[in-house]
């Protein structure tokens, strides 16, 4: 592999050679391969469309972005947020983040509830913190139809928002551990595939910048192509030197009389 770009660090344009004795040569135009990068973070092949990679461009972007839009759909749109709280740091987000424009929703989100905010895009209402309603207590559950927007201090899901309310022990219930308990294994796998979607997303990125991988030759291949290169040096040497040649002559006949005797 070669790489063409006119100085030491990388210039406004690279392109990358690749040569093997199996293959015909072809190039890569990676273009700038910062401005590809950040692209493909932003969304999943928009770096490769940026290149004129067409195919690799659509099949990151579909594949990617279905796995995340499919486990964020799993998780009713709570499996993905930002959160840096003592007792719910979101550890998850780090590998999400590689998704880019959804993740900077996340981050929005985040801001927007920090201080107590309504989060955007509102997909639940849930009753406040010991809440009791025809004498059993309703806390954090979602509101029942006829109570929707009359409740006061109600507490609001937002899409890829943090959970609202107060954050208790872990031996109680809040909202997080409410999300659990209604969704149950759902809320596991829409994690599960949402990261996936991030850490694909993270090698699509090094794709953009550093190109496609080079074709390598099978290494029985080169064994035996090696040894038919020494076969051919040594083949070239005794041709181009007769003395040598008459030399390994005298010394094999010498070996035969010794073992004779």
């Amino acid at each position: 592999m070669t790489v063409v770009d006119g100085d030491k660090e990388l210039a406004m344009t690279t392109t990358v050679y690749f040569d093997h004795p199996d293959y015909e040569e072809y190039s890569v135009d990676l273009r700038d391969p910062r401005i590809a990068a950040v692209l493909s973070w932003l969304w999943p092949g928009a770096g490769h469309f940026y290149q004129q990679r067409w195919a690799k461009g659509f099949i990151f972007m579909i594949c990617i972005m279905g796995t995340f839009l499919y486990g964020l759909v799993i998780g009713q749109g709570r499996v993905c947020y930002a959160s840096f709280a003592k007792h719910d740091f979101r550890w998850q987000f780090v590998a999400q983040s590689g998704i880019g424009v959804p993740a900077l929703f996340a981050l929005a989100q985040n801001m927007k509830t920090s201080n107590g905010g309504d989060p955007l895009f509102v997909i639940g209402e849930r009753y406040p913190y010991e809440h009791v309603k025809d004498n059993q207590l309703r806390e954090f559950q979602l509101v029942d139809a006829e109570d929707r927007g009359q409740i006061k201090d109600s507490i609001k899901d937002g899409l890829m928002a943090p959970p609202g309310g107060p954050v208790l022990p872990y031996n109680d219930q809040d909202v997080l551990g409410t999300w659990h308990t209604e969704l149950r294994h759902r809320y596991d796998v829409g994690t599960i595939f949402t990261v996936l979607a991030g850490l694909l997303n993270f090698l699509a990125i090094y794709d953009a910048f550093a190109g496609p991988a080079a074709p390598v030759e099978p290494k029985r291949k080169r064994r035996q192509k090696s040894l038919e290169t020494v076969a051919e040096e040594t083949n070239s040497d005794s041709t181009d030197n007769p003395s040598s040649r008459s030399d390994d002559t005298n010394q094999t006949r010498k070996r035969k009389r010794r073992k004779k005797s």
